[in-house]
């Protein structure tokens, strides 16, 4: 017969069974007659998310034709809605027991909790209540959306997800998201956000009940504190390699805050030469202009002064020229390499601040894999609960992925390229039919140890024709 995929099955299922997951979905499912294929269909939708993502309707092609999932040889549609209807109805409570399943297993350090939004468009002119226009991450703010929050551990490690409406403004998710994790009754937690999430009724409502937060802070708003802090001498300390950062303590009392200065040598070269670049660009483009009559009035001369990017950096003179606003560039200088850092925490130590807010790319990578290698969009659903229970499915996924990831130290699509090479097939000899696999390489044994999965038999079954 012919040869299916079968090794990225093999550890999705491995996976599922160390964090014991089908006894989890099992326990809400008591006294259904039809239990059973709605647990392989939950586990059939997430390994579908992990290994090649398609639509639901794709979903039963998939298993019948393209992998060997054992004792699922297809799957029905109905059973698919059914089971999504059935993992939305218990949402909230297999969220926490899928958390803590993880946490148990991995011996998850919950301490900071990174927390960030992006958004996910639909291919529709149509918005409703749910879906609406908003600013979109993806820049396509011409088309309705909704808005996803993800909290992720120090390992980045998804711990819980939100779906807020599209128009939802970063900084309104904050109370929600904090009462939500204060529920699952975390031990100690330090909220970590960037600067859109800052405000000040924000970070009053997570002190609340001593809690904490380290926060990002815009620098070129023109607020006090924040000039004050770039203002201010002090001796920069290494943290890591390339990145150094200073202590400011602005204000006394109720006002006191603890602002650090994050300077990154590697950027701060980056943007210098950046800038040089654009100023010998501006500075031939601008000789250029002023060669001819009625400098400042030409179509190149208005076309570069209303430049969306070079045009904050052109003056023109009294005499109708035009020439570089060197007071501008050198003030934009002050910036370059650095961004600042707000923490509610004096006992944590200049360098978890830095690290921790660092830590945020963790969550940027889990929404690019979300977008990319787990095929978020294109979200093919369009009432509200199924397109919940999309997103739901590949916050699932993720969990499995990033586990993968953390484990191995190499990225998913690395482990799932080498992994789907491991094909199962069926040989007839004689009276025989021999259920086999393809022989393992020595990259696959290596991801099965790493995950600590013992490797399948090569022979799995021999039965009579």
């Amino acid at each position: 017969d012919a040869c299916r995929s079968y090794g990225g099955i093999y550890v999705i299922a491995e996976l599922w069974k160390q964090l014991n997951f089908d006894s989890l979905l099992a326990k809400h499912l008591s006294g259904r007659n039809f239990s059973t294929p709605v647990l392989k269909a939950v586990f059939a939708m997430v390994a579908n998310r992990c290994l090649a993502p398609r639509s639901k309707l794709a979903l039963s092609e998939w298993i019948e034709h393209d992998v060997f999932i054992p004792e699922l040889p297809k799957l029905d549609v109905q059973v698919v809605y059914r089971a999504m209807d059935f993992l939305l109805a218990h949402q909230k409570e297999l969220e926490q027991e899928i958390y803590w399943a993880v946490a148990d297993l991995l011996s998850l350090e919950v301490d900071l909790i990174f927390f960030d939004t992006t958004s996910t468009y639909f291919e529709t002119e149509h918005g409703d209540e749910f879906k609406k226009r908003g600013h979109s991450k993806d820049h396509r703010d011409d088309l309705p959306q909704v808005v996803i929050g993800l909290a992720v551990t120090r390992s980045g490690i998804p711990v819980r997800h939100w779906v807020f409406e599209g128009n939802i403004q970063d900084m309104a998710t904050i109370q929600t998201v904090k009462d939500d994790l204060i529920a699952w009754k975390l031990s100690r937690v330090i909220f970590v956000g960037d600067a859109g999430m800052g405000s000040d009724d924000n970070t009053q409502y997570l002190q609340r009940g001593g809690g904490h937060y380290i926060i990002g802070r815009k620098m070129k708003t023109g607020e006090a504190d924040v000039q004050q802090a770039l203002r201010q001498k002090g001796r920069y300390t290494e943290i890591a390699d390339d990145l150094w950062a200073k202590q400011v303590i602005i204000g006394n009392g109720e006002k006191r805050k603890r602002l650090v200065v994050v300077k990154n040598i590697n950027e701060q070269k980056r943007h210098e030469k950046t800038r040089e670049t654009m100023i010998a660009y501006l500075e031939t483009a601008i000789a250029e202009i002023n060669k001819g009559r009625k400098q400042a009035e030409s179509k190149a001369a208005l076309s570069l002064r209303a430049h969306r990017i070079y045009g904050k950096y052109i003056k023109v003179l009294a005499s109708g020229k035009l020439a570089l606003n060197k007071t501008k560039l050198q003030r934009e200088a002050r910036y370059d390499g650095k961004y600042l850092i707000e923490s509610s925490d004096d006992t944590l130590s200049l360098s978890d601040i830095v690290l921790g807010y660092k830590q945020l790319y963790d969550v940027e990578h889990a929404f690019r894999t979300l977008k990319t290698t787990l095929d978020l969009r294109p979200n093919y659903h369009t009432k509200h609960d199924r397109i919940r229970c999309h997103i739901f499915l590949c916050f699932i996924a993720l969990v499995l992925v990033r586990m993968s990831e953390n484990a191995t130290g190499k990225s998913w699509t690395r482990i799932r390229t080498e992994i789907n090479r491991l094909f199962y097939g069926e040989f007839k000899f004689e009276n025989k039919t021999v259920a086999q696999l393809t022989e393992l390489t020595a990259a696959q044994k290596s991801i099965f140890s790493a995950l600590k999965i013992k490797p399948p038999s090569t022979v799995l079954d021999v039965r009579d024709s």
